[in-house]
């Protein structure tokens, strides 16, 4: 029943795709056509176009979603073994509201069968669809979001895609336990918003911070179950947005560490990007984006939460208050530190023990440094 909310892809472009060689990407995916549908049972990855851009004001708006999928499917696969299926369009409904629900009922099942959606929309409020996406797996959701705004707008008018953080914070039920923003630009955000990330404990990580030194975004994504993806937080000239200028950003090869630094996490079950503009430029740029993501889920390690801590090498750090518990994986050299969750009951956070870190956290913490998000994430966990 989900599925009948796509529509097929466009049996021209298949045609098209088709002539390729059989060492283009297109010759490796599975496509919603007129006549079949894939075997979900059979793709552990799933590419679907949403576009509706109705949340920045733009009703009439139309993006060829086609131009995306034909950079995308003439790029080169890497030596991946997983299956990938192209699913269709959810065309836009009578209303907002009808193309969220679309949306999550079929990002729901995708992932309740272990295949992970790729999102190309349409405009930022779909991230809530998405994230009410995990309402049926029963888990607590980690959102990341990619972009130079919180968009926690409160003011009368505000485009749903400017203020979407807002309906994910507020409403019921609230499954969403942290909320990271990387690349926020301080001008495009009030001081009001900026206070209220910090209050409720959350994590940002400003434009010049990641830009300078962008494996600080690691741990991030390490930790992500949704990540969303503003295309705006590109800047002009890499991404040839000229409809809505953007002077700073991250550059297209930045942008692309990020999605496969996303890939790569063990945790990320979903991946959304949106507000495409509709420029060659940035055609080009999103099916690079998607193509980093894929190759990095290519190259999970199935570390914890998944794997066992055996495999692990622990370290005690002593501390004026109490010791810190790190731990240092023997196959990645990735880092994670412990988190205390002992005074909290609710059974959905008990997963929660690790917070993934790097090892500059380890040797702050041997300075008697402890590091903010230690802080953050124990002070949560008693709310």
């Amino acid at each position: 029943m989900e599925f009948d909310f796509l529509s097929p892809v466009e049996t021209d472009l298949i045609i098209d795709l088709k002539r390729l060689s059989s060492q283009h990407l297109s010759n490796k995916v599975v496509f919603h056509t007129q006549e079949d549908f894939p075997d979900i049972s059979k793709v552990s990855i799933a590419i679907i176009g949403v576009p509706d851009h109705r949340g920045n004001n733009q009703d009439s708006r139309e993006i060829d979603l086609s131009l995306i999928r034909l950079e995308l499917y003439h790029l080169f696969p890497g030596n991946w073994s997983h299956t990938i299926a192209d699913l269709g369009d959810i065309l836009p409904g009578n209303s907002p509201e009808d193309t969220y629900f679309a949306l999550q009922k079929v990002v729901s099942k995708l992932m309740k069968n272990k295949v992970i959606p790729i999102i190309i929309g349409g405009s930022q409020d779909l991230t809530y669809a998405l994230y009410r996406g995990y309402d049926d797996l029963e888990q607590m959701v980690n959102l990341v979001s990619i972009d130079s705004k919180f968009d926690l707008s409160k003011q009368e008018g505000t485009a749903l895609a400017d203020s979407y953080l807002s309906k994910i914070i507020i409403e019921e039920p609230n499954n969403l336990f942290n909320y990271s923003n990387v690349g926020y630009q301080t001008y495009y955000n009030s001081q009001e918003e900026i206070d209220l990330i910090e209050k409720l404990y959350f994590d940002a990580y400003r434009l010049g911070e990641v830009c300078n030194n962008i494996a600080i975004s690691e741990p991030v994504f390490r930790d992500a179950d949704l990540v969303s993806l503003d295309l705006t937080s590109v800047k002009s000239s890499d991404s040839g947005n000229f409809t809505n200028f953007q002077p700073n950003g991250f550059n297209g090869k930045e942008i692309c560490a990020l999605a496969r630094y996303a890939g790569i996490s063990d945790k990320v079950s979903c991946l959304g990007i949106f507000n495409h503009q509709g420029s060659k430029q940035e055609t080009a740029l999103i099916a690079q984006v998607i193509w980093y993501f894929i190759e990095g889920i290519h190259y999970r390690s199935n570390e914890y939460p998944f794997g066992s801590k055996d495999n692990y090498i622990k370290y005690t750090v002593p501390n004026e208050e109490e010791d810190v518990v790190f731990y240092k994986s023997d196959k990645t050299e990735r880092w994670w530190i412990e988190i205390p969750f002992f005074t909290n009951s609710n059974n959905k956070l008990k997963k929660n023990t690790l917070l993934p870190c790097a090892q500059e956290d380890y040797l702050a913490a041997c300075n008697q440094e402890l590091p903010e998000r230690w802080w953050k994430a124990q002070r949560k966990s008693t709310i």
